[in-house]
């Protein structure tokens, strides 16, 4: 990253993966109780800032399929906006490296990278609890960017516990398909009564496995997204059948991974892949990069 006193350049907004992702229940208002554990990857989109002294928020790239008043990085820039009466604009680049409708977090992911850089670049001084309950009216997974730490989520995901993961790659495969996280809420077919745990469920993998976390929990929607999108099935059924390590679906799909303790294990998987198959190789990461941005 880049730092002048109008700029703030090549920010990451990192991809996470959803280590398993249990629904334990449905609340009145429609939103579904679920229990997760967030994973942050040093893999995401890339955005850049600079400073306007005319109070403007504009998206100065183009994205196929995403109006500027729709972009999430616009929402989040016009919401901490209003949120502070900050006089101040800012033009925003997006570097689009993640997939979307892949359940890694890219929409959410910028608009958290928006809003930790503008409070840097604006000098609001925000503090991470506040910025954190602003990021809910934007999306579910958004608090969990600006939390900044490898977390263990309840509630809607907002429910966040710093949890600490051992350092792993990641192959990540994504089909060529989007998958859209409401459809498959609505689906009568999922599963929501999955029993309620509690973190130290999950921590003492940590000492009973070598290959923790790799096998613990499921994710209650790659059954539904798999039997609805046959690229999912595919990707989820090769993994079974050529490699040791299993693979999960991650968020809502459509993108699937699995877990290697080095790089070359991974690329070396990967290079076995079908032709023609998106996928990348991501480390772990402990922290977001913009982490020291706010208080």
């Amino acid at each position: 990253m880049t730092e002048t006193p109008h700029t703030l350049r090549d920010c990451l907004a990192p991809a996470k993966l959803n280590l398993f992702l249990h629904i334990t229940g449905r609340r009145p208002d429609g939103y579904h109780e679920l229990q997760t554990v967030f994973q942050l990857l040093d893999w995401g989109d890339m955005l850049h800032f600079t400073l306007r002294d005319d109070g403007q928020i504009r998206r100065e790239t183009d994205i196929p399929g995403v109006p500027a008043e729709h972009d999430l990085t616009i929402r989040a820039a016009t919401l901490l906006k209003q949120h502070t009466g900050s006089a101040a604009g800012v033009n925003i680049e997006i570097d689009k490296r993640l997939p979307m409708g892949a359940g890694l977090g890219g929409g959410s992911s910028d608009a958290a990278t928006t809003l930790l850089a503008l409070n840097r670049l604006w000098q609001l001084n925000v503090p991470r609890i506040e910025l954190q309950a602003l990021a809910l009216k934007l999306g579910a997974d958004v608090p969990f960017f600006i939390f900044g730490k490898n977390a263990f989520a309840e509630g809607i995901g907002e429910a966040l516990q710093e949890v600490q993961l051992p350092p792993r790659y990641f192959l990540v495969v994504t089909p060529k398909v989007q998958v859209p996280t409401a459809a498959i809420f609505a689906e009568t077919g999922l599963t929501r009564d999955t029993r309620p745990l509690i973190i130290t469920d999950f921590l003492a993998q940590q000492s009973l496995s070598s290959t923790w976390p790799d096998h613990f929990g499921h994710n209650d929607m790659q059954r539904v997204v798999a039997e609805k999108h046959a690229e999912v099935a595919e990707a989820l059924e090769w993994f079974d059948r050529v490699t040791a390590a299993p693979a999960r679906m991650t968020g809502s799909g459509a993108s699937v991974f699995a877990t290697y303790h080095s790089i070359n294990e991974a690329k070396r998987i990967q290079s076995r892949l079908p032709p023609g198959w998106n996928s990348t190789v991501a480390a772990s990461l402990d922290t977001h990069p913009l982490f020291a941005f706010v208080a």
